[in-house]
């Protein structure tokens, strides 16, 4: 097998990860977080941040990596409108990501503070949800971008 079939089987699950992952925390999280069961919330917020660390980064890290590699086997130049932009949405999804972990590490913490006292969550936790729900959409719809920049390769 070649060096390119590897890079990109590697890639492409790899994307496949990185985007399954975050589409599978953000609907679990979301969907528990609308129970208002303050013991669900923990356990969901527990595992959201369990699921980033061991898939999601990874995921990060691997496809930065392999992609440069790919162009660099088939002779794109990374400034290529197509790489450039993905690359461009790549590190905008980015941005927003370090800021959603940042948020899920709160969030979890205030769920097992409220878990731990039998209370409700504080309002904090709300204001957290909505910054985290829309950091993740932004990111989602980069990375949809990336993936028809990918397919389609169109400049």
């Amino acid at each position: 097998m070649s060096a390119y079939a590897v890079l990109k089987a590697i890639h492409i699950v790899s994307s496949a990860i990185l985007f399954g992952t975050g589409l599978g925390i953000a609907f679990f999280k979301w969907t528990t977080d609308r129970t208002g069961d303050v013991r669900a919330i923990r356990i969901a917020s527990e595992k959201v941040v369990l699921a980033d660390w061991l898939f999601t980064t990874p995921a990060i890290i691997i496809q930065p990596i392999t992609g440069i590699a790919l162009a660099a086997e088939i002779g794109f130049p990374l400034s290529q409108g197509w790489i450039e932009t993905a690359i461009i949405l790549y590190v905008f999804a980015g941005v927003c990501w370090l800021p959603v972990v940042w948020l899920q590490v709160r969030m979890r913490a205030l769920a097992r503070v409220a878990d731990l006292n039998s209370e409700s969550l504080p309002t904090q936790y709300f204001g957290f949800a909505r910054a985290w729900f829309w950091l993740g959409v932004a990111a989602f719809l980069s990375l949809l971008a990336v993936f028809w920049l990918m397919v389609a390769k169109p400049m």
